[in-house]
């Protein structure tokens, strides 16, 4: 290829790049209208919780957003309808988070099947325990 083709086809991809570009300035404006209200709504979440919580309590639920953020996740989406329905009353201390997490984790289990192990074992009679 020749220097006066390469440049050819370098202005016809940039005239292509520049024409998707204009049709997708109505999609990024959308796209950003829609980062904008998922960055509110989760404001408005940690607003909530925040009042909603103690610092300890907080402070506890960060923790567990570090190493389980599904569990985190969950636990903040129960309290988050609890304070929507009015079931809170006052903020809710480290213990009573606590207590929340063991409701969530046996509900998990009871869900999944997950509960103790059960050992079931063979009931043989041995005729040797009856020689006399």
């Amino acid at each position: 290829m020749t220097d006066s083709e390469l440049a050819a086809l370098r202005a016809a991809r940039l005239n292509q790049l520049q024409q998707s570009g204009t049709d997708s300035d109505g999609q990024n404006a959308g796209r950003s209208e829609d980062a904008e209200k998922r960055r509110a709504e989760e404001q408005m979440k940690r607003d909530l919780l925040a009042s909603a919580l103690e610092p300890a309590a907080r402070e506890r639920l960060s923790r567990i957003a570090l190493v389980s953020p599904s569990r985190s996740n969950q636990i903040e989406a129960i309290l988050l309808r609890m304070a929507q329905t009015g079931q809170l009353r006052g903020r809710v201390s480290e213990q009573q988070l606590i207590d929340l997490l063991e409701q969530a984790d046996e509900a998990q289990k009871k869900a999944s099947g997950q509960g103790a192990i059960v050992f079931q074992r063979r009931v043989d009679l041995d005729d040797d325990d009856f020689d006399i």
